[in-house]
């Protein structure tokens, strides 16, 4: 088994010429915006007809499409969870969003998957701690079942960028 590469990029995700990008969807997965709209139109059309016949997605969970006009093959679709305070479960649901996109990338073979920032923008998850959530899952699961080479997490801000690369360095976030 491979050992899992982390870094940490500033960019546009749907730039990305990885095997798989990640999608912080609406529970419909029909598009919406921030990250799951600027997905979508970078896709073209063919990707909200691909997400009809998924029927949604729960959150926590994670669907699969192709990535039709992305440089991405596949865009892995997951829905983050709607910030309540930290006491009604939101860290294992955003854990799980992590746990189940790189299984679904296991699923496919794939080697190399970019994250964003999943939960905190319209939905609230404050960064640092949806960072930590994200660095810790990703790490716990890549030393146990991953066969994905390089995870990415790429943040649209400089700000949430500064905080994963103090996480992936080892020192504490700001």
């Amino acid at each position: 088994m491979p050992l899992l590469k982390l870094g940490c990029l500033h960019a546009d995700i749907t730039t990305l010429a990885v095997d798989a990008i990640v999608n912080a969807a609406k529970p419909s997965l029909l598009g919406g915006g921030g990250v799951d709209g600027s997905i979508h139109r970078a896709a073209g059309p063919r990707l909200r007809m691909a997400c009809m016949p998924l029927g949604g997605c729960a959150t926590g969970d994670a669907k699969v499409t192709p990535g039709f006009d992305l440089l991405a093959r596949h865009v892995i679709h997951t829905v983050g969870p709607v910030w309540q305070g930290g006491q009604a479960g939101e860290a294992g649901l955003l854990a799980s969003c992590y746990r189940r996109c790189l299984s679904l990338a296991d699923d496919l073979a794939l080697r190399s998957a970019a994250f964003p920032c999943i939960s905190t923008g319209a939905y609230g998850y404050p960064a640092t701690s949806a960072a930590q959530v994200a660095v810790a899952t990703v790490r716990e699961h890549g030393a146990t079942l991953c066969q994905v080479e390089e995870v990415l997490f790429c943040c649209f801000s400089v700000a949430d960028a500064a905080i994963y690369q103090q996480l992936l360095a080892g020192s504490p976030a700001p």
